[in-house]
């Protein structure tokens, strides 16, 4: 079979089923298909054919080969239950001359195509090695869309905190559908990288996905760009402009910060979402565009229209699905995965070698409220690791405001006439968040805002021991009070840092 040899390569492990009730009209198709392709079956009723689709142990057939007229179920059957087991599944009809039409009905039931009886071998041949190459593309076209869902946004979100994976879900599920989606929450909360991921998960997902930020442009700008304009329309427009909605047919369109757009264009954006049709600004005729909306706002919409700056029935129209973003500060437990994720992105892109982050930059970065969010973070992290010059990124590296102190938490000092030793100040402090953390220094440098290499630097040289440290375990008992013992030992420069054992509490 010269014809077929191209595919031979791509086909040899294909299954195919040939369904026909003449004997020897189906033996010898099986033969001649088995000599260039996989494993051939074969079954003499349609019933039979539909019992195999039944059984969910064996993989689906590649092609099926079957006559139209068959003793307990017809090939209309066996194409059905065929591509509903599994889609791409090609399935090629044998016809006689009086059942063309129902060939031709079959055809627009997703039959890949039909042979009419009486037919050379060689002529089946080539149409199950084209239906095995369709079958081919259709997986490497899945591939490629899956591919494409993990770029719009699937790796690009990190985090494994409850309220994160409850908005990502909701992003996979409203996904397949077409309704518009509001995606809220503060300015750096991603909500731009999940409105990709709705896109990326979606039937349209092959279409465009176009992005409008409704905050960045006048209110006359904004109008030509979402739906374009005519040539003379305005001073200036000296040619056609194809609108935003018209790019994003057959896609998405992603109006970011749709809280912004003015009063006047909130109103035409509000006939667009209930006519699906629209006007270029000068013109007069009507365009309409297959487009799924997915706008997003760091505003409170349901405030805004109490202040009658946001049309209630606009707010309606695109609260069909809400998805909220939770703040970084929601979640603590990312911050960590997101700040490493951070540092190694930096590293690759800036040349520089990676750099872990030490418990007191981490614990930093913990501390911190941020604002700014997760683009706050990304910022942070890229000048640390310009500013760092050792094998991690410290706390010292970490660009940040201090903490403020809680409320009810300040300190209060009554200074006395004589005045007092600092250096006492800062030894009952270190004392004070030992006792806090139960002595697990890690937990004690975090309440201090400082590395615990730089906590552990300090209990050295302040001579600061506790039973549950490794390195006090086989020392006596000298007169501990309150499980704290000595003064300062001296054996340690107050500017220099030595290496020091790292302690932990007994387990």
């Amino acid at each position: 079979m010269t014809e077929a040899s191209p595919e031979l390569d791509i086909v040899r492990s294909a299954r195919l089923l040939v369904v026909e009730d003449n004997d020897t009209l189906r033996r010898g198709i099986a033969r001649a298909l088995a000599d260039d392709f996989g494993s051939v079956d074969e079954e003499a009723t349609g019933s039979g054919a539909l019992a195999r689709f039944g059984d969910p142990t064996q993989p689906a057939y590649d092609v099926i080969v079957t006559d139209l007229r068959l003793p307990g179920a017809t090939g209309l059957d066996v194409l059905s239950a065929a591509r509903q087991r599994e889609e791409r599944t090609a399935v090629i009809l044998m016809t006689a001359y009086g059942t063309i039409d129902t060939a031709v009905e079959a055809m627009k039931r997703g039959a890949f195509d039909f042979v009419q009886k009486p037919f050379e071998l060689e002529q089946l041949e080539v149409r199950v090695a084209k239906a095995l190459e369709h079958g081919s593309l259709i997986r490497e076209v899945r591939r490629l869309r899956e591919e494409r869902a993990a770029r719009f946004g699937a790796e690009q979100i990190i985090g494994s905190s409850a309220a994160l994976e409850a908005a990502l879900t909701m992003a996979r599920k409203v996904a397949p559908s077409r309704s518009t989606v509001l995606v809220t929450g503060e300015t750096g909360t991603g909500k731009e990288l999940v409105a990709g991921r709705i896109h990326g998960l979606s039937p349209r997902a092959d279409g465009p996905f176009i992005k409008v930020n409704c905050a960045a442009l006048p209110e006359t700008l904004l109008e030509s760009e979402l739906f374009g304009h005519e040539r003379g329309a305005f001073t200036g427009a000296d040619r056609t402009r194809i609108g935003r909605f018209e790019q994003a047919h057959g896609g998405t369109l992603f109006l970011d910060e749709v809280g912004d757009m003015a009063a006047a264009t909130q109103s035409k954006l509000l006939r667009v979402l209930q006519d699906r049709e629209f006007f270029r600004l000068g013109g007069n005729k009507a365009i309409r565009a297959d487009v799924r909306i997915v706008a997003a706002t760091n505003q409170d919409l349901e405030q805004e229209i109490q202040a009658g700056r946001f049309r209630e029935d606009l707010f309606f129209r695109l609260n069909v699905i809400r998805i909220q973003m939770p703040p970084l500060r929601e979640r603590p437990e990312d911050t960590e995965l997101l700040a490493r994720h951070f540092a190694v992105e930096f590293a690759d892109e800036l040349g520089r070698p990676t750099r872990a982050l030490s418990e007191g930059a981490l614990a930093r970065l913990r501390a911190h409220r941020w604002p700014g969010n997760v683009r706050e973070l990304r910022n942070v992290l890229e000048r640390a690791l310009l500013l760092a010059d050792g094998e991690c990124i410290e706390a010292d590296d970490i660009d940040l405001p201090e903490p403020p102190v809680a409320a009810g938490a300040a300190l209060h000092f009554d200074l006395p006439a004589e005045g007092l030793s600092l250096r006492a100040v800062e030894r009952d402090l270190v004392l004070a968040a030992l006792r806090k953390s139960g002595f697990v220094q890690k937990d004690a440098a975090a309440l201090l805002g400082v590395s615990r290499r730089k906590l552990n630097y300090m209990i050295q040289r302040m001579g600061i021991t506790h039973p549950s440290w490794r390195r006090n375990r086989a020392e006596p008992d000298a007169g501990l009070g309150g499980g704290l013992w000595g003064a300062e030992s001296g054996s340690f420069e107050d500017d220099e840092a030595q290496d020091v054992e790292e302690d932990a509490p007994i387990g």
